[in-house]
């Protein structure tokens, strides 16, 4: 029996151009395959066997491992051992580690002559990216052509997901729920596009101080850092309207920051031009920035600092927000407030958002700052509710009882439609208090590198879902699966990807 496996070299990256320029002087005829290739399967081998035969060498790159975006825990083999794999193909020639997301910088570099795909890219309307008409228009420019296979194919995310993810039962019961539906991707961000949505809430600066740990002070029993470079995001409600207007046409924003309007530049640039603003000024006091440092080394926060001042706000502005609610509210779909209870939306003014909004999605947040004083019990008739287990029994002043007969406390006396409680890894559970039904989503996070941000996040999608009355296992999913994207970053240096979603949804329902 004649071995089907061979050694062969896995080009860096930097060295492409001369094996380019070696063949061409020799008028040999170069393919290009480009993918993931997670997992090898036969129609992958029958499509580089289908490929060898458009030429005479055949190249394989692979997207790098940081820019796999098929959902949590992808790829399942990092880039090291996916190359190595098709290092020992026979048919393949050559196999290059890509340096960025998407083909179009090997295909500049190499030029080949034919740039293969399989048969599921011949319709390029159901290219989540969109990135396949921007490779065909490189390889035309360079004279190649990009050809089509024909073969049979198996879809590696369906074979991870059977057989390499270690999904619980209760996640798997609810993906096939979820699939039993056949909702449709573009179907479901479409019904996003046209909704008017309101963001109400303190808009928050954070900052972020990477330092690195020198050791207690020679003088003082304190711990001495140096710092070493700084980063400032725009978060709270901000950061909510932000990640709307990835999937809204327009979003209006009603939000206050400090008298002297520190920052207002940086929000203004940061936020996207589909975002309508309107801010407040709170008289004698400051925009209101946490700050966080980090050590270096551990990627740790040491603790953190609060720029605030937390009293009421005054009388004048009270009643200008209230005559702006007062005209504006009812003209939205929806309306997302994050209250985090630095003195913002008053009573009377929780009243009007509650008696005028017609889907009213809330987050009321407690912190460092106003733990033990604020509650959510100014706002009644929500049709959604998301806040942690901690926030939970701090509302109902419970630390022992069961949970989930909590969750019904809760929506009972706050007359909440859908309450969601998060729970860190172990994941969101979501309570619809007219079916008296749960519906459980385990967390897909596998890279936590900071919290900060992500109810927000799951706030933001989780809202838009249910309005469009998704059904609620999807819903949670959608929601988790974006929480799991503000997880894997520093606070809120990065919005939700709409694509990478898409992408994650995509290949987690497979």
């Amino acid at each position: 029996m004649v071995s089907v496996f061979k050694m062969k070299k896995i080009l860096n990256f930097n060295k492409i151009k001369s094996i380019k320029n070696f063949f061409a002087g020799n008028k040999k005829k170069i393919v290009l395959c480009h993918g993931v290739f997670d997992l090898i399967h036969i129609g992958h081998i029958k499509h580089f066997e289908s490929a060898k035969k458009m030429g005479d060498i055949l190249i394989v790159s692979l997207t790098p491992d940081k820019y796999v975006n098929k959902g949590p825990e992808r790829p399942i083999f990092n880039e090291k051992l996916r190359a190595e794999f098709l290092n020992n193909v026979t048919i393949i020639d050559y196999v290059i580690i890509n340096n960025s997301p998407t083909s179009i910088n090997v295909i500049k570099t190499i030029k080949p002559d034919v740039y293969c795909k399989g048969s599921d890219y011949k319709d390029h309307t159901k290219d989540i990216t969109g990135q396949i008409k921007n490779e065909i228009k490189e390889v035309e420019r360079f004279g190649g052509k990009v050809k089509y296979t024909s073969d049979i194919t198996n879809s590696s995310s369906k074979l991870i997901n059977a057989h390499y993810l270690d999904f619980s039962n209760s996640k798997k019961k609810a993906i096939n729920e979820i699939k039993k539906t056949n909702l449709k991707n573009e179907k479901i961000f479409k019904s996003f596009e046209n909704l008017k949505v309101l963001v109400i809430g303190e808009t928050i600066i954070d900052q972020y101080f990477f330092c690195e740990t020198l050791g207690k002070s020679g003088k003082d029993p304190i711990l001495q850092m140096q710092e070493f470079n700084t980063e400032t995001y725009i978060g709270g409600s901000a950061a909510i309207a932000g990640n709307l207007s990835k999937f809204c046409n327009s979003v209006s924003f009603i939000s206050m920051i400090g008298e002297n309007k520190k920052y207002l530049n940086l929000i203004k640039n940061k936020l996207a031009k589909n975002i309508k603003s309107t801010f407040f000024y709170k008289k004698n006091s400051p925009t209101i920035v946490k700050k966080k440092y980090i050590d270096l080394v551990s990627n740790h926060k040491v603790f953190g600092s609060y720029i605030i001042n937390d009293s009421s706000f005054d009388k004048l502005n009270e009643k200008r927000l209230g005559n702006l609610l007062n005209k504006n509210v009812n003209k939205h779909d929806l309306v997302i407030v994050s209250d985090y209870g630095h003195g913002f939306i008053s009573k009377k003014n929780a009243r009007i958002i509650s008696k005028k909004s017609k889907f009213l999605a809330l987050n009321a947040q407690i912190n460092a700052a106003n733990r033990g004083y604020h509650t959510m019990e100014k706002y009644l008739n929500s049709d959604c509710v998301i806040i942690n287990e901690t926030e939970l029994r701090h509302e109902l002043r419970n630390k022992n009882d069961n949970l989930r007969e909590l969750m019904k406390k809760l929506s009972q006396k706050n007359k909440i439609k859908d309450l969601v409680v998060t729970q860190g890894s172990v994941g969101a559970t979501l309570y619809n208090k007219k079916l008296n039904k749960f519906f459980d989503m385990d967390a897909f996070a596998s890279k936590v590198v900071d919290k900060i941000g992500s109810g927000d996040t799951m706030l933001s999608i989780l809202a838009l879902c249910l309005k469009a009355k998704l059904n609620k296992h999807l819903a949670l999913l959608i929601g988790s699966l974006a929480a799991s994207q503000s997880v894997s970053s520093i606070g809120n240096k990065f919005l939700i990807d709409k694509i990478n979603l898409k992408k994650a949804i995509e290949h987690t329902l497979k």
